[in-house]
């Protein structure tokens, strides 16, 4: 009787621990810019760029966005050669 107790009790100890690693373990996400068909950053591209603008007209850090160091340096600058150019407001969505 007692081996049938602690087999059921190691079984329920053995899915708890199976559901609290599902629980807390989260996919890995990648750079959008890194890969075989990939879009290239372009001040050009506005629609592109917009998607990484916030509505008040901040860029959006790369920490939220998933982009790598290196292109996150390379979008900044192409969203600021946007504005120069006028292709993209310096103040966020107007109501």
């Amino acid at each position: 009787m007692r081996n049938s107790r602690d087999s059921n009790r190691n079984n329920r100890n053995n899915r708890n621990n199976n559901q609290k690693k599902q629980l807390f373990s989260k996919k890995f996400k990648s750079c959008p810019f890194t890969g075989k068909y990939a879009p290239k950053i372009d001040y050009k591209n506005v629609k592109l760029l917009e998607r990484y603008i916030s509505e008040k007209g901040k860029i959006i850090p790369s920490r939220i966005s998933f982009v790598s160091s290196s292109k996150q340096r390379l979008l900044s600058k192409a969203i600021k050669k946007a504005r120069t150019l006028a292709l993209i407001s310096h103040v966020g969505k107007s109501r």
